[in-house]
């Protein structure tokens, strides 16, 4: 439903010959806020209204899903409307900020305080599992995928943006009920700040991938009390910060 084959030429030792490639069918969302700001983002066409939750809470621009007024999707249009008085401090950033949102202006750094632990064991066979699950990556190569753990739940969500598959699972668990400070995210991608901060905003103990932090993302990490799991692939992974969310035997 998400992919389509598109013409290509393959060349492999010394031959070419006409092919059939699956490619992931992106599309342009439109994410309009109080009739009045718009974000266009490359998408896939799924899982919209946890989207626009995730990416709310996620650029800090509600502190929960009680903020939001109002969701309406129709095809690639979103239209959201939370409380202009929310709204006000961030209009300029988002009127110009061209990497999409507010993530790029991080200055204030909620702290999360949790107790959550969960087993070094069950991360490995969680990124395997989300491997597993990833259909429109298997078929294409072209997407991201991400995942959020709660209790016996692991919600899986794909898109060609790393940030949009985070939002999308991140909104899932909020529309849910779950309980995010009990919870945490896999996903494939670097862990920069702009990546972190999602979890310091969601109140979310524990970022793991299969890819490295960076400075930014670790410093993050540090001020917003964040777990970061690195290299998580095969049976090893590297453990950033509050290494005690772990549990290695």
């Amino acid at each position: 439903m998400y992919t389509k084959k598109i013409d290509a030429i393959v060349y492999k030792n010394n031959t070419s010959k006409p092919c059939k490639e699956e490619v992931v069918m992106d599309e342009t969302v439109t994410l309009t806020i109080n009739n009045n700001i718009t974000r266009n983002l490359s998408a896939i066409k799924d899982s919209l209204k946890e989207f626009a939750v995730g990416y709310l809470v996620n650029e800090n621009l509600v502190k929960s899903i009680d903020d939001i007024k109002k969701i309406e999707i129709n095809n690639t249009n979103i239209d959201v409307e939370i409380d202009n008085e929310l709204l006000k401090d961030y209009e300029s950033v988002l009127c110009s900020d061209s990497a999409g949102g507010w993530r790029s202006k991080i200055e204030n750094i909620e702290v999360v305080e949790s107790d959550f632990k969960v087993d070094v064991g069950e991360l490995i066979s969680r990124i395997e599992e989300l491997k597993n699950r990833a259909t429109i990556w298997q078929a294409t190569g072209g997407c991201h995928v991400a995942g959020i753990v709660y209790k016996n739940n692991f919600i899986v969500k794909e898109d060609v943006s790393r940030h949009v598959a985070v939002d999308k699972v991140i909104g899932y668990g909020l529309l849910n009920d779950f309980d995010l400070s009990q919870s945490y995210v896999i996903y494939s991608g670097r862990m920069p700040a702009d990546m972190v901060i999602k979890m310091t905003r969601a109140g979310i103990p524990i970022l793991a991938s299969n890819a490295a932090p960076s400075n930014s993302g670790y410093n993050t990490a540090k001020k917003g009390n964040i777990t970061l799991v690195g290299f998580l692939r095969g049976q090893r992974c590297n453990i950033y910060n509050n290494q005690n969310r772990i549990n290695l035997l």
